[in-house]
């Protein structure tokens, strides 16, 4: 029932590896996190706006077509200084397509907590992953092909499941997207810090879309525990 789930399943974005080949990985990685924060603020307020207006859900077809739209913007546009307004863009739009999310999990009993454990577990899942690589700097690049393969398989599972009203499916592919935006949180700082990545804001796109679609799919899981069905 929750269309979070049948978009966006993350989106493996490299970058076109140009002059910036010589930027030194810390700089990227300091780039990445500064930029990464200031959009989760940014998205996180659009999104409380969104929720506070009670706007509707724009359906899940506008959804897939403005995000897949500014995260090809975002992409073509990610070595120029437009890139930046193109990643707001990107993350202020999925910010809102939040808020109607949220307050459906904010109406049932114990709403409260749910939203508060997964926004617990999505920040537990992030800084832990993160501090790993950061100071084992191990490779996970080899993760590369069972990663992209397994959300292209989520994508249509959710879409699947969203079309076909098949909620264990839904539940399935939350968990199994769990699974794959923790691989991602791996591979996208495993490639940063090992040089492998040179475009903060390519890099940032990534790690946001991992982190939004770890949060709603942890939403689900736990709004599905707590509810009476």
């Amino acid at each position: 029932m929750n269309e979070s789930n049948a978009w966006g399943k993350s989106a493996m974005v490299y970058s076109t590896g140009t002059a910036a080949d010589s930027i030194p990985a810390h700089r990227v990685l300091r780039n990445t996190y500064a930029l990464l924060a200031l959009t989760l603020t940014f998205s996180a307020a659009v999104a409380a706006a969104s929720a506070a207006l009670k706007l509707p859900h724009p359906g899940i077809i506008l959804t897939l077509v403005g995000y897949f739209g500014l995260l090809f913007a975002t992409y073509k546009l990610s070595n120029s200084a437009w890139g930046l307004g193109a990643v707001f863009a990107l993350t202020g739009f999925m910010g809102y397509t939040l808020g109607p999310i949220v307050n459906h999990y904010l109406a049932m009993q114990g709403g409260s907590e749910i939203v508060a454990m997964a926004f617990g577990g999505t920040a537990l899942i992030f800084f832990g992953l993160s501090a790993w690589v950061l100071t084992s700097k191990r490779d996970f690049s080899f993760m590369g092909g069972f990663l992209f393969a397994g959300m292209i398989v989520a994508l249509l599972a959710g879409l699947a499941a969203v079309f076909f009203q098949m909620p264990a499916l839904s539940l399935t592919v939350s968990a199994a997207v769990v699974l794959l935006m923790s691989g991602m949180i791996l591979f996208e700082t495993s490639r940063i810090v090992n040089g492998g990545e040179t475009n903060y804001i390519l890099a940032t796109v990534s790690l946001f879309v991992s982190i939004f679609n770890l949060f709603t799919s942890l939403l689900q899981l736990l709004g599905f525990m707590g509810s009476d069905e």
